[in-house]
């Protein structure tokens, strides 16, 4: 795995809906840009060699480190990878959506549930919207919420930029009922 960069982003909201948030409600997001491994290969039947000397380790790297800039507990989280326009979607699809990647954030977070995601393909400076569901249980509404992430020169053509959000808790003042009311 050739890293480029990694860039971390750590939002704290103090008001919402002209109301103090107590405690501050945190969200970071760690993203590495990386080489794609399928680069320059032309179209790849078979992606596992890719995935097997790249997603593990991505994972464990970013994992701890997202955690770290959250300074907090996880309630909330999910993952993206952006796709230079050398690659295809399904070279970002290959590196999140596989266990190997995705239960190192499972594990450091205490997690049970399914990362939400995004992928795409887009040019450098490329904005993105990274989905949040609670850790244990995707029917909590209140973690339901996103964030937008922007690396102003990523990911060149022959790169993928994948990252991980994590939140300190919902949305801050939110009032929907409970999705059992509707049942």
């Amino acid at each position: 795995m050739k890293i480029r960069k990694i860039v971390t982003h750590v939002e704290e909201i103090h008001t919402e809906g002209g109301r103090p948030v107590e405690p501050a409600a945190r969200i970071a997001v760690v993203a590495a840009v990386i080489a794609n491994p399928w680069a320059g290969q032309g179209f790849v039947e078979d992606l596992g060699p890719g995935i097997d000397a790249t997603a593990s380790d991505l994972g464990r790297l970013l994992a701890p480190e997202v955690l770290r800039a959250l300074g907090a507990p996880a309630q909330a989280y999910g993952k993206a990878a952006i796709v230079g326009l050398d690659g295809e979607v399904e070279h970002g699809s290959a590196l999140i959506h596989t266990l190997k990647f995705g239960d190192h954030f499972r594990r450091a977070a205490d997690a049970t549930t399914l990362l939400p995601a995004v992928e795409k393909r887009g040019g450098a400076g490329t904005v993105f919207d990274i989905p949040l569901k609670h850790v244990t249980d995707p029917t909590i509404r209140s973690h339901h919420q996103t964030v937008e992430v922007r690396v102003s020169d990523a990911p060149h053509p022959g790169e993928i930029l994948v990252a991980l959000a994590a939140a300190s808790r919902g949305r801050p003042q939110q009032r929907l009922a409970d999705l059992s009311t509707e049942q």
